[in-house]
């Protein structure tokens, strides 16, 4: 670690956790972003900011005005760009000292699965369960850690999956019963801070999960009530009739 990275990432060295061992554990990590929407937006600019080395962006979509109410990594110079490419300059711009890789197309499982093979975690900032299906599956197969976070109206969740044997699954949580479960934030609507919170506690997460630190939200799921401002905490069990975990 050169002095500008040590005076860049001071105020977290100098947290006695973490330390220049710790720093140096996310300076040698690659992280996989699913999602450069509300969710993955804080994500991305947190995990840059505190010099996680490696961030691969990974969104199909562009950048639309509708988006810039809630999805804070993008500008309105970047209307009608690929959110990854928005996401990518935005994030060199607050810290040029990583290195951000991006997948501007809609991945294939088989894709997904040859990506997994380089990174040390996955944070599903997806807003619907065909893809968090198939990220979850991907992550279980090849035993990689997932941050999973959702959001809509006034309410979030959090939760970690460490996909560890006999640990629970995404899909222990929402069963796969093909049943239409979507709800997204164009048909129902978001209060645009929300989608900060549950991004900014899965980038915390992120963070604790690569550095060792900290008690881990793994196999709890941590649910927030902004109307009232009111969170829970709920304890997760693996599925003994879930199809991607249960042997």
């Amino acid at each position: 670690m050169n002095d500008e990275q040590l005076l860049r990432y001071s105020r977290q060295i100098m947290l006695p956790q973490i330390d220049v061992a710790g720093q140096q554990k996310l300076l040698d990590s690659t992280v996989l972003v699913m999602g450069l929407g509300g969710l993955g937006s804080p994500v991305a600019m947190y995990l840059a900011a505190a010099g996680v080395g490696h961030l691969i962006l990974a969104d199909f979509d562009k950048v639309d005005m509708s988006n810039l109410q809630r999805q804070i990594i993008h500008r309105e110079s970047h209307i009608g760009q690929s959110k990854v490419v928005s996401a990518q300059q935005t994030l060199l711009d607050i810290n040029s000292d990583i290195n951000v890789s991006v997948l501007p197309e809609k991945l294939s499982s088989s894709e997904l699965e040859n990506c997994l093979q380089t990174v040390d975690c996955v944070v599903d900032g997806t807003d619907n369960f065909a893809s968090r299906f198939m990220i979850n599956t991907a992550c279980v197969q090849s035993h990689t850690p997932l941050v999973s976070g959702a959001a809509i109206r006034f309410e979030g969740q959090v939760s970690v999956f460490s996909n560890k044997v006999n640990s629970p699954c995404y899909q222990c949580l929402y069963p796969d019963t093909n049943e239409e479960l979507e709800q997204t934030c164009s048909e129902n609507g978001i209060l645009a801070p929300v989608v900060g919170i549950i991004g900014s506690i899965q980038a915390t997460e992120v963070l604790k999960l690569l550095t060792g630190v900290g008690k881990m939200l793994d196999s709890r799921l941590l649910l927030l009530d902004a109307y009232t401002m009111e969170w829970r905490s709920i304890g997760l069990k693996q599925d003994p009739a879930c199809p991607i975990c249960h042997s």
